[in-house]
C-alpha cells in the first residue's frame, strides 16, 4: 500500500505526524514524504521534517494521499506545480485524507467540488469558496475524501481511514498501540466549548493569518471559475 504524504514549510507538523503514526503501522504500508525536493523543511515552530521523493518522482500510484495544512499552506494554493500534481494523483487515489487547512489545498486544485468537508474552526467559512459542502465535525467521510477538523483531529481521520482499509479490527489495534484515549484538561478544544475570552485572543492571534487565507481563497475561487468557464 503506498501512501503518499506532502509536506512543505511552515506545516503544522502534527497534521503529518499524527496520521503517520497511525498509517504507518498498517500492514505493508510505504509511506512517501513528498515536496518538490529532498532538502528538509522546517515546520511552523522549527521542527525539521524530510522529503524522501519528489513531488516529480517516478512512484507507483498512491492508494492515499495525505494533505496537512499550517501556515505554509497558504501559499499553495497559488502553487501550480502543487496544484497540478495533487489533481494528477487524487485522479489515482483510493483514498484522500486531508488534515486542517489542507483541505483548503485540495479545494484551489478543485477537489472539493461537491464534497461534504470540514477543516479546522477558524477556516471553516472558506469552505464554501471551492463549492465544497461545510459540514461542522471532527472527521467527515465523503466517498473517497476523509477531511478532519484541526490539527490533532488527523488522528481521528486516519483511524476512520485505517478502518476503510484494513477493517475496525486492525484499526483498533493501531489505536491501542498508540493508547490514543484522550482526556483533556480543559474543555477548550473547539469554539463551542471554549470560554469566550480564550476563543477571542485565538481569533486576534490568527487574525493577519485569517485574513490572507481569506484573500487566498478568493483569488483560488476566481480561478476555478474562469477555468471552468
Amino acid at each position: 500500500m503506498h501512501i503518499g504524504a506532502l509536506i512543505f514549510p511552515d506545516i503544522d507538523q502534527m497534521d503529518f505526524t499524527g496520521p503517520f503514526e497511525v498509517l504507518a503501522r498498517l500492514p505493508d504500508a510505504k509511506i512517501h514524504i513528498l515536496w518538490k525536493d529532498l532538502a528538509p523543511v522546517r515546520d511552523s515552530f522549527g521542527l525539521l521534517l524530510t522529503p524522501t521523493a519528489t513531488l516529480q518522482s517516478a512512484l507507483p500510484p498512491l492508494d492515499v494521499l495525505v494533505i496537512p495544512g499550517g501556515r505554509g499552506q497558504l501559499p499553495l494554493m497559488a502553487d501550480e506545480t502543487v496544484l497540478a500534481w495533487l489533481r494528477s494523483a487524487a485522479a489515482q487515489a483510493g483514498y484522500i485524507l486531508s488534515v486542517c487547512t489542507g483541505a483548503l489545498t485540495l479545494g484551489a486544485a478543485g477537489l472539493l467540488r461537491g464534497k461534504r468537508t470540514t477543516t479546522h474552526w477558524n477556516s471553516f467559512h472558506l469552505l464554501s469558496y471551492f463549492g465544497a459542502i461545510p459540514e461542522d465535525a471532527r472527521v467527515v467521510v465523503d466517498g473517497n475524501l476523509i477531511s478532519a477538523a484541526g490539527v490533532s483531529s488527523g488522528i481521528d481521520g486516519s483511524l476512520r481511514l485505517a478502518a476503510l482499509l484494513a477493517g475496525n479490527e486492525v484499526a483498533q489495534r493501531i489505536q491501542l498501540e498508540i493508547q490514543y484515549a484522550p482526556e483533556p484538561p480543559f474543555s477548550a478544544g473547539t469554539p463551542a466549548q471554549a470560554p469566550e475570552s480564550i476563543l477571542s485572543s485565538a481569533r486576534q492571534r490568527a487574525g493577519a493569518l485569517t485574513a490572507a487565507r481569506l484573500e487566498a481563497a478568493q483569488r483560488a475561487a476566481d480561478r476555478l471559475r474562469s477555468a471552468g468557464s
